[in-house]
């Protein structure tokens, strides 16, 4: 008897208990708050914008680069081609290196026996444009075969009668532009050769570089940097081609 009063007086303590054992863990913070946070925290982190959007919501829109084709072929000179294409990187330009081989092939092995091989051909880069600028290195067989790519040159004389501007250096002045009348005057220089000053005529300027409204013009090798830094303030304005010139030791 003494045993089974124990067990009923344990047994219906145990469910007195309970209600209130239940109700006091159910209702500790402690507890709830391990695995739901509280309601006004979980507001605030949903009504909370992002920090991306919170960036996204505060920049100003970003302007597209400006993109700047460099066509070149066997036997372009290469100082000519790094100066232009490293130095309007600089400015942030999208430049892309274009093959006007005949055979259609990337590879081109410069002046100097370097091999560069273009992104594309002329032919696929002109499709993709439009383009902010055009620029024509020199050397020799290169300029000839800029010469005699028909899309390039019919590329160039549509620049040319809407005021968009181009470039040219060294040979590509005189072999290029003047023998398809792309040089407007009323100055242009180019690599100061006889048969080179004589192609560009009486125009022919001793000036390292030449702007001649939307065309520039520059001599060679050792005027290419100052020529790309032209080329620069023609796309970006001369306080940034300061800055830029500054960077890279250059006296304008």
């Amino acid at each position: 008897m003494v045993s089974s009063e124990r067990i009923f007086l344990c047994t219906a303590m145990f469910h007195i208990a309970l209600p209130a054992l239940s109700k006091t863990l159910t209702s500790r913070p402690i507890f709830r708050a391990k695995l739901f946070p509280p309601t006004s925290f979980v507001s605030t982190i949903l009504k909370r914008p992002s920090l991306t959007t919170r960036r996204t919501m505060s920049s100003a829109p970003v302007e597209p680069p400006k993109r700047v084709l460099v066509p070149i072929a066997d036997g372009s000179e290469e100082i000519e081609t790094t100066c232009i294409t490293d130095t309007l990187a600089r400015f942030g330009a999208s430049v892309t290196v274009a093959s006007a081989n005949a055979d259609g092939s990337l590879l081109c092995t410069m002046s100097r026996g370097l091999r560069i091989s273009a992104c594309a051909t002329v032919d696929a880069a002109l499709a993709s444009g439009p383009w902010d600028l055009v620029v024509l290195p020199g050397g020799m067989p290169g300029a000839e075969h800029l010469r005699d790519c028909a899309p390039l040159i019919a590329h160039l004389k549509d620049r040319a009668a809407g005021g968009l501007p181009y470039g040219a250096v060294c040979a590509s002045p005189a072999v290029v532009l003047a023998t398809h009348g792309l040089l407007p005057g009323p100055a242009a220089t180019c690599y100061p050769a006889p048969g080179f000053l004589k192609a560009v005529g009486e125009m022919a300027s001793e000036e390292e570089v030449v702007v001649s409204g939307c065309v520039a013009t520059s001599q060679g090798p050792g005027t290419s940097l100052k020529f790309g830094l032209m080329l620069g303030e023609m796309l970006y304005g001369k306080e940034k081609a300061d800055k830029i010139a500054a960077e890279m030791l250059v006296v304008r």
